[in-house]
């Protein structure tokens, strides 16, 4: 195990708390609480939309729940790979997720986060994420097996 093996724990499972709270199906809704709780106040996602335009936490929940409300009846998450590196209070993640919209839909894509630790507890200040296409794939790397790396 390395020198930081219950942070890079605890980062995944913020991660895949992320994914998982971020999903729901026709007879479910997003855990819209959840997701908004891993991020520090003022945090700024930017969608894979060029050009980058920064979306306050609240802004983008609002636009999922819209969006599960009217025309994405269901939306799936799914964590497929992680790499994370830590400094002291800081971090990085890069995570390589499956999404499937309304059951058939699949695509992937790459999400980046910067996290801190503040009383304990990690926590995302910003995301920006990036969507697999023929010209940008997905580093294989990240699809790999973590247990396979440590």
């Amino acid at each position: 195990m390395t020198e930081h093996a219950d942070d890079i724990v605890a980062i995944e499972a913020l991660i895949k708390r992320q994914f998982s709270s971020l999903s729901w199906t026709e007879a479910s809704s997003g855990d819209w609480a959840a997701f908004a709780s891993d991020f520090t106040p003022h945090a700024l996602l930017y969608p894979a939309a060029r050009p980058a335009m920064p979306q306050t936490v609240e802004a983008f929940v609002d636009r999922m729940r819209t969006m599960a409300e009217t025309r994405l009846r269901s939306f799936n998450e799914v964590l497929l790979g992680a790499e994370i590196k830590i400094f002291g209070n800081a971090a990085v993640a890069i995570a390589a997720c499956e999404i499937t919209e309304n059951g058939t839909d699949a695509s992937r894509s790459v999400e980046l986060f910067l996290l801190v630790k503040t009383e304990g507890s990690w926590r995302i200040v910003s995301q920006a994420w990036d969507a697999e296409s023929p010209s940008n794939l997905i580093p294989s790397g990240l699809l790999e097996d973590r247990q396979k790396r440590r």
